[in-house]
């Protein structure tokens, strides 16, 4: 296992670069987001270590960090005072732009995947969901609907124009961004949904994470009841991830202080629980490069880079 410290700096979200697969970016904010500033982490990971490439810092705390998926230099924020910010990690002299149009924290910003879209969306503490052109530099359209704060917007990986989003109403909803209209609206918990995200190999399937300490997999073909739910967590689920490698593999990070492996394919889907981090972890990703290695980020001012022995022992699924 490989640590990266940063003082003073606690821990959001974390994300590999999907064009390098040793350089990872963290988003932090001082003083556990409550108050002060924020910073963004460039990082690169080395055979032994983990090494500092460049640091941003911006007025308030950064919660959630993208890399671009059609420059690799390009990475996108969302802070605090209800800004969005367009980095390049070539350029240390601050942001290319920000982009204000919400109201309340950015609590999620994700850049689209799909083929021939170039896209970004974002979600706030004002209930809203927000459409950019990064190009263009202008938001397209926003999504209202959800009555609560919006945790987690997430593009998915298989359907042009298409949105889930995760919000303290308890629901799980898919959105289409042409039409700027939510097409289904799942009551999918009975507390805040704090992260979301789709399977990299069935453009039908999520997962929520929820402050109730459960997981639940979402197949959109039949909402009335979860595929299935998963339990072992005994505090919020801060962070949810599919696996890129497996088909029934998933990740989750929470506030108490444990992150866990899942296949909900198996009868006893908890794969293995790993307790390396001294506060909430709130940041987790898969490195699309290396099979079965995993990055997160905590309060407790670390990231980590590993890979869990038993992702390593389960198969591939096939493409």
């Amino acid at each position: 296992m490989k640590t990266f410290r940063y003082p003073a700096r606690h821990g959001y979200a974390v994300e590999v670069s999907p064009f390098l697969p040793t350089r990872l970016a963290c988003a932090t904010a001082q003083y556990y987001g409550i108050a002060g500033c924020g910073t963004l982490l460039v990082l690169e990971q080395r055979e032994a270590d983990v090494c500092l490439v460049r640091s941003f810092d911006w007025n308030d705390g950064l919660f959630d960090v993208t890399w671009s998926e059609n420059n690799e230099h390009v990475l996108v924020t969302g802070a605090g005072d209800g800004s969005i910010q367009v980095w390049d990690s070539e350029n240390s002299q601050g942001p290319l732009q920000v982009l204000k149009e919400h109201t309340q924290e950015v609590y999620s910003v994700d850049w689209s995947q799909t083929r021939g879209e170039t896209l970004l969306v974002s979600g706030s503490w004002d209930h809203t969901a927000k459409v950019w052109d990064p190009e263009r530099l202008q938001c397209l359209c926003t999504l209202r609907g959800h009555e609560g704060v919006v945790y987690s917007t997430i593009w998915s990986p298989h359907i042009p124009g298409c949105i889930a989003s995760a919000s303290g109403d308890g629901t799980l909803r898919v959105w289409d961004v042409k039409a700027a209209v939510c097409r289904l609206a799942i009551p999918a918990h009975n507390g805040e949904i704090l992260s979301c995200d789709w399977c990299k190999y069935d453009q039908n399937v999520l997962v929520t994470g929820s402050v109730d300490c459960s997981l639940c997999v979402w197949d959109l073909r039949n909402i009335r009841q979860p595929v299935t739910k998963l339990l072992g967590h005994s505090y919020a689920i801060r962070r949810v991830k599919f696996s890129p490698f497996h088909h029934t593999i998933l990740a989750s990070c929470s506030y108490d202080f444990t992150v866990r492996f899942w296949d909900f394919s198996k009868t006893e889907p908890l794969l293995e629980t790993l307790e390396h981090h001294s506060e909430f972890v709130c940041g987790l990703d898969f490195n699309l490069h290396v099979p079965n290695q995993v990055v997160d980020c905590s309060w407790d001012e670390t990231v980590k880079i590993y890979s869990p022995p038993k992702l390593a022992a389960a198969q591939p699924s096939a493409p």
